[in-house]
């Protein structure tokens, strides 16, 4: 068999397909569902989302308080295993704990960014008055950072556990979890210091005007 049609080729080039199928499929997908959503529930999809926006509201009086932030985070974690789940049952796929170990400190540092950049995408579109670019914005964000990021861009902690329970390439085992949503979690603190570095925070009196 020659180079150019050896397993080895043959299964990369595979792999490069279902990247492309997924990321395009998520992009679209997402973004509707946040053009759909957000006039229900802000479409809180993300934790760190979730977390960024009550940090960036505590002194505005707008956007979830803590307790919400945390409501919304009981609900997303549950939907993400659901998700993966429904997933599963759609495509005939048994359900099984991942076996998929993901832990190397490039793919954290994947992650990290790809959730900085998330954060930031979603926060300076709403302090620059364009909230309503968000849909597009993120779905065309993750569907780029699915090939840009090594890590293909979870960039979010429910859909992180979520894929506990994907036995497949898009999963990943329960020990790689905590670094993965570690990570996450200091993305979403750097996007926060980035929106707050570009667009400081407006003082009471001007945000009440």
């Amino acid at each position: 068999m020659s180079q150019r049609t050896s397993p080895t080729r043959w299964g990369r080039t595979c792999g490069r397909l279902q990247l492309l199928e997924i990321s395009i499929t998520t992009a679209l997908g997402l973004a509707v569902l946040i053009v759909v959503l957000a006039p229900v529930s802000g479409a809180h999809f993300n934790p760190v989302v979730s977390l960024a926006d009550w940090y960036f509201g505590r002194h505005l009086h707008h956007g979830p308080t803590l307790s919400v932030a945390a409501a919304y985070i009981g609900a997303q974690v549950p939907g993400g295993v659901a998700g993966a789940l429904l997933a599963n049952l759609m495509f005939d796929v048994p359900t099984a704990i991942s076996t998929t170990v993901r832990s190397s400190p490039g793919l954290f540092l994947a992650e990290a960014v790809a959730t900085a950049g998330l954060v930031a995408v979603i926060f300076l579109l709403v302090r620059t008055g364009r909230p309503g670019l968000a849909g597009p914005a993120v779905g065309a964000y993750i569907g780029a950072a699915y090939w840009f990021t090594s890590s293909t861009s979870f960039a979010n902690p429910a859909v992180t556990v979520g894929r506990i329970f994907s036995d497949t390439f898009a999963g990943i085992a329960p020990g790689s979890v905590l670094p993965f949503v570690l990570a996450q979690v200091l993305g979403c603190a750097i996007g926060i210091a980035v929106v707050a570095a570009l667009y400081p925070m407006p003082a009471r009196d001007e945000a009440a005007k």
